[in-house]
């Protein structure tokens, strides 16, 4: 087993853990929770062996074979396929073994190796490897193809993969579903659910953590505290230890309130009934932990729209694509105020386009598309984080939203989404992922919208950010459609699901778990698109130019970035060598040992700048090429 006792574990001078002690069971599935920055993915590598800690010991029985999954993937000629038959390192040595036993006619050490592979099931890794990637969402045709040819989203895929092969006795997943959409988060939850090993897996998919562990470990306040049960029973496990906290009861009472108001709205629609039960129970459980959202640092809402025009946007039989490329056809659709949409579909269907072909990025190719003049639009998508200001703060972005408001009155908006104090005033280009969504959303919520589109609005937010999302979008009054590969978002959210599939966009009659069954029931070939005439040679050039084309500024923007965080990175390496001699440390060289101690906090603020930059480029490029 795996045990950590009286653990103190420090990073660039924070401390992340602090007499932080909790035991893991051989085969035991565990979900390892908290906030951001709270050490979690220092822990992993602790676990791995690529950290020490300052105080106490950790326990890893010798001899357990670790996989987790790597963060980086070089552009390699090797096919995907056999990249991911190299996450099984023993399959790989013995292949090695009986190539040199080969080479030197040995036949009993060609017998040994034979004995090997039947042992492990070495003759059937390729067909194992092949039914990971076929889960993981990819084609036949795709598994032959070299990595290189595979965007950043796919390429993670590949790497999740490499790791489920490895056979582990530990293996470790960190956000495993957040380049996944949910047909993929689907199957890999079968998959977790029979593996037989030790599990521990860092998500903020509060579904999928459900479905797959039986203890939460929840690092809180450099603390690590062990919970029986899945993330729903840890959450009602910390309610009531909140419950008996009587200043956290203060604002229980008008959450139950509205939370009780939005199951009344569900209730009664007999059209939508299996809907609305699923709805209800999803409500009883935030009812029960409304303590957990009384006592996080995000408090907001959505103030009711100054209009409600009806119809807001309408649809009729729209057809959009990029280029000769058809993506969407016939497109029915009647937006209102209270419709609340969710758009189903497997990756690269037309979800992210119908999104943008509503917030008008996408013009129709025919068809007609119809907004109402009085829609104020509140356009969520991760390409937004962008276009913040690096050199500007959340405060001044949203005083260049309001110049009446008062800064105090700023201020305290912005503390609903976190930005307290200090950080209100901190410039937007070295702040994470993260914090960067936070302060797209809270603009938009501050311009009261009455039509909401979220294109995948909870990457990057943890738990509480998704939580006081969830609470918020029950009680906004105007139309949303959502793309999330967040269920218990959806669940929680939305009135209607509509399913985008072969190039069409219809009403889907069931609610989530019915389209898990939907999934189920088709071939490969149900949900490909429509057979087509082979394009001819000319054709294809002609797309191929055209993409090039579409994705060349995109490619040259990561081209720049990784540039710039080259030059970041060797400006950080070359102060650091200044730094290491011990001359500048003597009394006479103080002023110079200042200089370059300023120099580094700046070349680090820009190396952090540039790798920020550069994940944003690969995203743009990697949800450019989906499409």
């Amino acid at each position: 087993m795996i045990t950590i006792r009286a653990a103190t574990l420090m990073r660039g001078g924070n401390i992340l853990l602090n007499d932080a002690s909790f035991t893991i069971f051989p085969g035991h599935h565990v979900g390892l929770v908290g906030r951001n920055g709270t050490g979690k993915s220092s822990l992993f590598a602790l676990l791995r062996g690529e950290l020490s800690l300052d105080q106490g010991s950790c326990d890893v029985p010798k001899g357990w074979r670790i996989a987790s999954v790597k963060q980086e993937t070089p552009a390699l000629d090797q096919a995907a396929l056999d990249y991911v038959l190299d996450g099984d390192s023993e399959l790989r040595q013995i292949e090695q073994q009986l190539a040199q036993a080969e080479a030197a006619h040995d036949g009993h050490a060609i017998g040994q190796c034979h004995d090997l592979l039947a042992t492990i099931g070495g003759y059937d890794a390729p067909a194992r490897a092949a039914a990971l990637l076929a889960g993981l969402g990819f084609q036949p045709d795709q598994i032959y193809l070299p990595v290189k040819a595979f965007s950043g989203g796919w390429r993670m895929r590949l790497n999740l993969a490499q790791a489920l092969i490895a056979r582990a006795d530990l293996l470790l997943l960190d956000e495993p579903t957040n380049h996944l959409d949910i047909d993929a988060i689907f199957w890999l939850e079968d998959w977790l659910q029979r593996f037989p090993g030790t599990l521990i897996i860092i998500s903020h998919d509060r579904e999928f953590l459900d479905a797959t562990v039986q203890q939460i470990i929840h690092i809180d306040q450099q603390r690590a505290t062990s919970y029986s049960g899945n993330y729903s029973s840890f959450e009602r496990q910390q309610a009531e230890q909140l419950a008996q906290q009587q200043a956290q009861f203060e604002k229980e009472q008008a959450q139950r309130k509205h939370l009780q108001s939005f199951i009344d709205r569900f209730r009664y629609k007999a059209s939508k009934a299996k809907q609305a039960q699923s709805r209800i129970k999803a409500l009883e459980r935030l009812q029960a932990t409304a303590p957990l959202r009384a006592a996080s640092q995000f408090q907001f809402e959505f103030k009711p729209p100054e209009q409600l025009p009806n119809p807001l946007l309408t649809l009729d039989q729209v057809q959009v694509g990029y280029g000769d490329t058809i993506v969407l056809q016939n497109i029915q659709l009647n937006l209102v105020p209270g419709s609340r949409i969710g758009l189903l579909g497997r990756n690269g269907a037309g979800k992210s386009t119908l999104v943008k072909l509503l917030a008008g990025e996408l013009t129709p190719q025919a068809g007609e598309a119809a907004m109402n003049p009085a829609v104020k639009l509140g356009y969520f998508a991760q390409h937004q984080l962008e276009t913040l200001a690096a050199d500007a703060s959340p405060l001044t972005h949203l005083q260049r939203l309001d110049s009446h408001a008062t800064e105090q009155q700023l201020r305290d908006y912005l503390g609903g989404f976190g930005f307290s104090g200090d950080a209100a005033t901190r410039l937007v280009g070295p702040m994470s992922g993260g914090e960067k969504a936070r302060l797209v959303l809270a603009l938009i919520v501050y311009q009261r919208p009455n039509l909401l589109l979220l294109d995948e609005p909870t990457n990057h937010l943890d738990n509480s950010m998704r939580e006081a999302l969830v609470f918020a979008l029950q009680e906004f009054t105007g139309a949303m459609i959502i793309v999330s590969h967040d269920r218990h978002l959806l669940r929680t959210t939305v009135d209607e699901f509509y399913l985008v599939a072969n190039q069409r966009v219809e009403a889907f009659g069931g609610d989530l778990d019915a389209y898990h069954d939907w999934l189920k029931q088709q071939t490969p070939t149900d949900t490909d698109t429509p057979t087509k005439a082979k394009p001819t040679r000319k054709d294809e050039k002609r797309e191929a130019a055209a993409l090039r084309q579409a994705i060349k500024p995109l490619k040259d923007r990561v081209q720049r970035a990784e540039q710039q965080l080259q030059a970041a990175a060797a400006a950080v390496a070359k102060l650091n060598e200044r730094l290491a001699d011990t001359r500048l440390y003597e009394a006479a060289n103080k002023g110079e040992l200042t200089e370059i101690l300023q120099q580094q906090a700046a070349a680090q603020m820009q190396q952090t700048a540039a790798e920020e930059e550069w994940l944003a480029a690969e995203e743009a490029l990697q949800e450019a090429l989906s499409q």
